[in-house]
């Protein structure tokens, strides 16, 4: 494995350094991943995307989402009460230990909900841009500003 040194990087860039973190995370690769529960992550349309997360066994109070500034967190413990503790299994692999897993959201992505059907967590994504940072017309002598989509002016 190469390592590239990024230090020329911090010393020309100014508030760019969680950007810079960044890219050393994902030069390091993802060998301390966890692979529990699997994941898939939907892109819907330009500004909604969904998590789906393969938590069988699970139930909603076993289940917790936490958001703190641009992290999204999945915990789940499961505490079966109705488990038989001299059960003898041949095979268990129905995995239901405790996880936790993160994702790194974008700026200007929030959830916007979370369901459980069928084993399957579904969380709800949407970017939304403030006003104050949508592309805007700039006044030459004295002309309005007027707003511009991102795509098109009108």
């Amino acid at each position: 494995m190469r390592s590239f040194d990024l230090t020329p990087l911090f010393r020309s860039t100014v508030g760019f350094d969680r950007f810079s973190n960044l890219i050393d995370a994902a030069m390091r690769g993802e060998d301390n991943t966890p692979a529990y529960p699997p994941y898939n992550i939907e892109k819907l349309s330009d500004d909604e995307y969904r998590i789906v997360l393969a938590v069988a066994g699970f139930t909603e109070a076993d289940l917790t989402l936490t958001v703190q500034e641009n992290q999204l967190t999945v915990a789940g413990s499961h505490i079966d009460k109705n488990e038989n503790k001299d059960a003898n299994y041949l095979y268990k692999g129905i995995a239901t230990r405790t996880f936790e897993r993160k994702f790194n959201l974008a700026d200007h992505v929030k959830v916007t909900g979370a369901g459980l059907d069928n084993g399957l967590l579904t969380v709800s994504l949407k970017r939304e841009l403030p006003e104050s940072i949508k592309p805007r017309m700039v006044p030459i002598n004295g002309k309005n500003s007027k707003v511009i989509d991102g795509k098109k002016a009108n």
